[in-house]
């Protein structure tokens, strides 16, 4: 279950970056930073903070040396740090589309819409 709520997430993620109109990769990657500083000043409501607690955890957890399954289990050992990872980078992905679109005077995934309204669905 939770492969495939990964899968949806990076799918979605994908969707939304590839649709005409919507901010590109880079774009959303340099907007990481505004986003996250935004949040900790409380500027930005759509990016609670325990998920921003939530995605700086992401972080250390595939930079960590100390994981729940150990890396020299050949096959299973980097699976958790690439689940890890796809959540990271879809969440950073979608969320921070959601900033450039309320920068943009639009309306914020968190505020407003959630999750299936959001993609269209």
């Amino acid at each position: 279950m939770a492969k495939a709520r990964r899968a949806a997430q990076v799918y979605h993620a994908y969707r939304d970056i590839s649709r005409p109109g919507t901010p590109g990769l880079l774009e959303r990657v340099r907007a990481l930073p505004r986003m996250i500083g935004a949040t900790r000043r409380g500027e930005y409501g759509g990016l609670s903070k325990g998920k921003l607690t939530m995605l700086g955890l992401a972080v250390l957890y595939i930079v960590s040396p100390i994981d729940a399954i150990p890396d020299f289990l050949v096959g299973i050992g980097v699976v958790d740090d690439f689940g890890v990872f796809l959540w990271l980078m879809a969440t950073l992905l979608g969320e921070s589309g959601d900033f450039l679109r309320s920068e943009r005077g639009g309306h914020v995934q968190g505020e407003h819409v959630r999750g299936d309204q959001h993609h269209g669905r």
